[in-house]
Order: C-alpha cells, then structure tokens, then sequence
C-alpha cells in the first residue's frame, strides 16, 4: 500500500503541475480525492491491514492527501490569477485611440417654429401662461359663449372623459382667455401654446392631435386695427415681409365680428395644389375682437374694457414655415424626415 500512496502523489503532483485550466483542474480533483476517487479507493482498504501496519499508513495517506490538497489550492491561486491577467488585457482600453463620435439631435421643427414664435410675441410685451390639457365644458365651451346645441359640443366632435360632458380634452386653447383673466385680471397680454384635441381625420392638414397658441388682449381702446396688425407682425416675422395673407369674415361664438386669417400657399404661391386643396390659400388662425359677453363672464365691464383674441396653428405654421407639403410628416418620427432640419 506504501507504493501506491507514493505513486498516487507522484502521480497526480505531476498531473497539478501541468493543469493549464480549472476545469482540468477540478477533474483531477474529483479523480483523486472524490467519493470514487483513487486516493479514496485505497483508504478503504486500510480495514484488510494489521494493527500495527495501520498507524503509520494513516499517517503516510493523510501526508498523501495534505500534500495533494496543498498543490490544488496553490494552482488554483495560479490559474485564477493567470485568468484575471488575460481579462484584463482582453479588455484593456487604449486612451490613445481617437473616440466614437457621439451623434447629437436636435430641435424638433415643431419646436424651432414655436420658439420662435414666443420670441415675437415676447419682444410684443406679451407673457407666455400654459393651461392643462385636460378641462371643464365651463371653460371649453360655456363661458366661451358657446351654446349648448353647437355642434362642437357633440360627442362626434370632441373626446369627453365623462358621461355627462361636463370633463373633456380640451378642443382649444381659448379656455385660457377665461382663466388668465380670471387669475391675472385686466389689462392683460398673453399667450398660451398647447396641445388640444379634436375627433378629426387625419389627412395632410387635419390631426385628432393638433398644437395652438392662444393669443388674448384685452386693455381700454383696443379695436380690429390692433388685431390686423399684431396678426400681420407675427406672420410677417415668421414667413417673410412679402407673405401675403388675407382677413376673410367669420363666426366664432367668443369673438364678434369674428375672422379667419390665411396666407398664401407656400407650395404653390397661389395657383392651386394638393396641399392647400386646389385653394391657393391655407388657413393658418382663427381671430377676432373678445365677444361683450366672455368678458362679463370673466367679470369685466365691455363698456370700459375690449380686447381681441386669436387661435393658430402651430402645425400649419410648421409646413409653411419649413415648405413641409403633409401635416403626418411631423408626427410620424421618421429620422430621415427630421434630420434635414
């Protein structure tokens, strides 16, 4: 048995020495000292030996499997460090190797043209307030002047959030004539940017999803000269001092006399194009002096007080702002689309 236990260390001693990996490794191991291991095999036979053979066998096997035990914790230390190494260097990063560009956005149209805009109205005097999105029909609609039979009320018209009408998106960005009165008194000189939302079909100027920016001024002696040619300031200032644009007669229930405004298609300078319907015009706002009663509404006496207000269109100012031919192009978040702005 002495030959055995000393060929066995010799053996596998050897064996550890030239262990490239830990999977080699631990299958040595497993060989020597596992439960069906050689080491194990012989150890069971130390029962068959004399009582005076077993003492010093004991020994020698238990300096067997130190010895053994010893030179697998020692390798395996080596390989673990070896293996480390060569992460290291596999990761290893060269500082000196020029980096990877990083490609940076930029502005979406849709907010390069509104930025813009508040720029012009800001420089005009006038303060910027949001509004939520989200709405009374009191404000919507009522205090608007708007009657209860207007078909803008309808439920095919205008996405309500509750059974009886009274919560609802927003179809406009006018509600905020009411509140900003209501919060900042009068005179005032505002505008109020935002999403509202209206059950439209989307074609190439038309979205259920849609930006506008509410104007409001209201202060003693303001007249439809103030409003023409604040209207005709902006859309100078965004389209270019030549744009031509037209005042047509108009009924909305919140402003009397009521107009809408249009420039001159972009596209096709007038003579008539799929973009503004064969039309030669494209309508950009809808404006007109406050009506007597929203301002009794807001607790404002008309006979001291008048004022216009207006509502545009971010989109279209977008297409004509940029020569953009179908409103789904801003909407559709096609790379290609919006790197050329």
């Amino acid at each position: 048995m002495k030959e055995q236990l000393e060929q066995i260390r010799k053996q596998t001693l050897d064996a550890l020495g030239s262990a490239a990996a830990m999977p080699e490794l631990e299958e040595l191991r497993v060989k020597v000292l596992g439960k069906k291991g050689e080491l194990t095999a012989l150890l069971k036979q130390m029962g068959s030996l004399s009582p005076e053979e077993r003492p010093a066998m004991g020994q020698l096997a238990n300096a067997v499997r130190s010895a053994i035990e010893e030179k697998i914790a020692e390798k395996s230390e080596q390989l673990k460090a070896l293996a480390q190494q060569a992460k290291l260097q596999a990761e290893a990063v060269d500082v000196t190797i020029p980096g990877k560009t990083q490609k940076l956005g930029h502005e979406h149209p849709m907010n390069i043209v509104l930025d813009r805009i508040k720029e012009i109205f800001l420089d005009m005097g006038f303060e910027i307030i949001e509004g939520d999105e989200i709405e009374l029909a009191d404000y919507n609609f009522t205090k608007l002047n708007t009657p209860e039979d207007h078909p803008a009320r309808e439920w095919t018209d205008t996405f309500y959030l509750t059974e009886d009408s009274n919560v609802l998106l927003r179809t406009q960005t006018s509600p905020m004539q009411i509140r900003a009165i209501e919060a900042h008194g009068v005179p005032i000189r505002m505008i109020s940017p935002g999403r509202v939302f209206r059950k439209d079909e989307v074609d190439a100027t038309h979205s259920p999803m849609f930006h506008q920016i509410e104007g409001l001024v209201v202060d003693k002696g303001v007249t439809m000269a103030d409003l023409k040619g604040t209207l005709n300031t902006v859309i100078r200032a965004i389209y270019g001092a030549n744009t031509v644009t037209r005042f047509r007669p108009h009924h909305f229930p919140f402003t009397e006399p009521s107009c809408e405004v249009d420039i001159q298609c972009h596209k096709c300078g007038g003579v008539g194009c799929p973009t503004c319907k064969g039309e030669g015009w494209i309508e950009v706002l809808g404006a007109g002096m406050v009506h007597p009663k929203v301002l009794q509404n807001c607790g404002v006496d008309p006979e001291e007080y008048s004022g216009f207000a207006f509502g545009m269109g971010l989109e279209r100012f977008a297409l004509g702002s940029y020569k953009i031919s179908d409103m789904r192009l801003i909407f559709e978040n096609d790379v290609r689309f919006l790197e050329q702005f």
